[in-house]
């Protein structure tokens, strides 16, 4: 089976640990492993164009229901034409920071498996007239949701120097980032994505080889503008209330930043920490919620098929009952 997605004449899309990924929301090593269909709800909180979605169906019983999210509405197009053909599809038109809210409403309250698929899909990069990217000129848009909120053209028409400039540092770990911001203010208008990347480059001092300098400003822009740390984290909370206990949650992240609040939320829930409290004359432990993290890259192979595998990080683990873990002795 291909893991590539036609999505038009001219955009195409690369499902990425594809295999690996509906293994890990299944509960198993491999799919081989899979001896009969699985019955349950599961949830894919980032569709994009179908891939981790189409291969879980395969394994899924015709009672099993999948829940599909996605924040883009032509994501949405393509998730409500494949529930059109499979009436185990039920489509929401949101983002998964609200996970909890719309699994409510369609009568759901725990679910078997959780897996979402994090940052820009390539559609979206290789489309101009999204301004996600350079490589083709359009738009400074960069907005997964194109009916709701700001475009980050709007953005730069208002905001100031400094707070650009604390967004390239925080969200692109740009280290340049005074000086770029600098330079884009200086810009008349921001009708154009290359321009926009041709004015970070000519400001940019110094930059990786191999690597365009505008490659970062791009990056923290639509993380800001998207608010997907944010998401992230709001979605990492929910996920312990909805998953029954033996449910599976399966993250893939793409840079650094992502990849940091799933490394610490799943240690922080399979360890049980420490709850600070002055009040208290024991201070207790948090819950253990979830059992061992998984870490799971893409294979030498993959990255030579699909070089944009390459930064992909699959973080996973099983919802435990409850554990309130025990007071130290001593």
């Amino acid at each position: 089976m291909s893991n590539t997605i036609s999505t038009s004449d001219e955009f195409s899309h690369t499902t990425v640990l594809l295999p690996e990924t509906v293994a890990m929301v299944l509960g198993v090593k491999q799919l081989n492993d899979v001896t009969s269909k699985v019955s349950g709800v599961y949830v894919d909180a980032t569709f994009g164009r179908g891939g981790h979605s189409r291969l879980l169906l395969e394994y899924l019983a015709p009672e099993a229901t999948l829940v599909v999210f996605d924040k883009d509405p032509e994501a949405i197009a393509v998730a409500k034409s494949l529930a059109a053909q499979d009436e185990r599809i039920k489509v929401v038109h949101d983002s998964f920071a609200h996970l909890t809210k719309n699994l409510q409403a369609l009568g759901i309250d725990k679910i078997d498996g959780l897996m979402a698929d994090l940052g820009v899909s390539s559609p979206q990069l290789d489309d101009g007239t999204r301004g996600f990217s350079f490589m083709r000129d359009g738009v400074v848009d960069m907005r997964m949701d194109t009916t709701r909120g700001e475009p980050v053209s709007e953005w730069l028409q208002r905001v100031s120097a400094d707070e650009l400039a604390d967004v390239l540092y925080e969200y692109g770990e740009e280290r340049h980032s005074r000086k770029i911001a600098r330079a884009i203010k200086s810009m008349p208008n921001y009708t154009s994505t290359r321009q926009l990347a041709e004015v970070i480059k000519q400001a940019h001092p110094a930059w990786q080889r191999g690597k365009h300098p505008a490659t970062q400003s791009f990056q923290a822009m639509r993380i800001f503008i998207n608010n997907e740390l944010g998401d992230v984290e709001a979605f990492l909370a929910q996920s312990i209330g909805v998953l029954k206990a033996g449910g599976m949650l399966a993250v893939i992240s793409f840079h650094s930043l992502e990849d940091r609040l799933i490394k610490q939320f799943l240690q922080r829930h399979s360890r049980g920490q420490y709850e600070e409290d002055a009040h208290l004359p024991i201070i207790p432990k948090c819950p253990k919620y979830f059992g061992k993290p998984k870490r799971v890259g893409p294979s030498d192979q993959e990255v030579k098929a699909n070089p944009r595998a390459r930064s992909a990080w699959l973080r996973g683990s099983v919802r435990l009952d409850t554990i309130l873990v025990a007071q130290d002795e001593n």
